[in-house]
């Protein structure tokens, strides 16, 4: 059976990334593990030669050596004590729940584990961007690279009871809502199925085919055809006037809505967006 992934890194948003990763596992029936990946920094490469003596500078770098060691030992000690933490605060939610700790460049880890994994569950920034204005450098590159499904969590996290699905009427939006519908993640919570006004004929058409195709899939659907000035802020208008609680969307190949989510238009609409947002592979 495939894992959930709680994406653990002591950020401000480590405890939503708790929450929604319980959430995803109990809906999911899936195993919970809880991963902490621990990314090499080090200073003692740097360049000091032309600054400083050739004897001094072989001290120093011994120094550095030494404090990137202690550094390492103390990571590795607060991860441990993260996961720990976490693996506590569940402890009465009754999930098969396992710890992993993996050394490495954080994307490259995820890319690792991949295939056992059914959902990532991460937070919009990490340590290095704690502020709202921005999205962890991590965050982006997972989106670009990896195959399997993230969930991108700020803020508090509550579990939803509404999601809007972004569509664009191609046969790959049309497998993308199949997928969301053959997943017991999103079950029983009404959907609003939204598609960005366009210069494109039989969009009504198109959208109601859609609507009407996830009816059949037991979904609880009403569908809107939206206007704006681009798709990130017409989605994101729809969502704060509805009060829709988490935004699914796939990433369609050679369509706008990729773009959207695998280009630059990435960065602009995790900014923005308040509430979880499922990107689906």
């Amino acid at each position: 059976m495939k894992n959930i992934v709680a994406c653990i890194d002591g950020s401000p948003l480590t405890q939503p990334v708790i929450e929604a990763s319980a959430w995803a596992a109990e809906k999911l029936a899936s195993p919970l593990v809880l991963l902490h990946a621990l990314e090499k920094q080090s200073n003692s490469e740097q360049d000091l030669s032309g600054t400083i003596g050739f004897g001094s500078r072989e001290h120093l770098l011994t120094e550095l050596t030494a404090l990137d060691e202690q550094r390492a030992k103390v990571a590795l000690e607060h991860g441990k004590v993260l996961l720990e933490y976490a693996e506590a605060y569940l402890e009465q939610r009754d999930l098969p729940l396992s710890k992993l700790q993996r050394h490495g460049d954080f994307v490259e880890t995820l890319e690792a584990i991949q295939d056992d994994t059914r959902l990532f569950v991460v937070g919009k920034q990490g340590t290095k961007h704690s502020k709202q204005a921005v999205i962890g450098s991590n965050l982006e590159n997972a989106a670009r690279s990896l195959s399997q499904a993230i969930m991108v969590v700020s803020d508090e996290f509550k579990a939803p009871e509404s999601f809007m699905v972004a569509y664009d009427g191609r046969e790959t939006a049309i497998a993308a809502l199949e997928r969301i519908a053959q997943s017991p993640l999103l079950k029983d919570i009404p959907c609003h199925l939204v598609m960005v006004k366009r210069d494109v004929a039989d969009q009504e058409d198109a959208l109601e085919k859609a609507r009407h195709k996830l009816n059949e899939l037991g979904f609880q659907v009403e569908s809107h055809l939206i206007e704006g000035e681009t798709i990130q802020s017409a989605l994101l208008n729809y969502q704060q006037k509805n009060q829709i609680d988490l935004i699914a969307m796939g990433a369609y190949a050679h369509s706008k809505v990729r773009q959207f989510f695998v280009g630059s238009n990435t960065t602009k609409m995790l900014t923005d967006c308040q509430v979880p947002v499922l990107i689906l592979r």
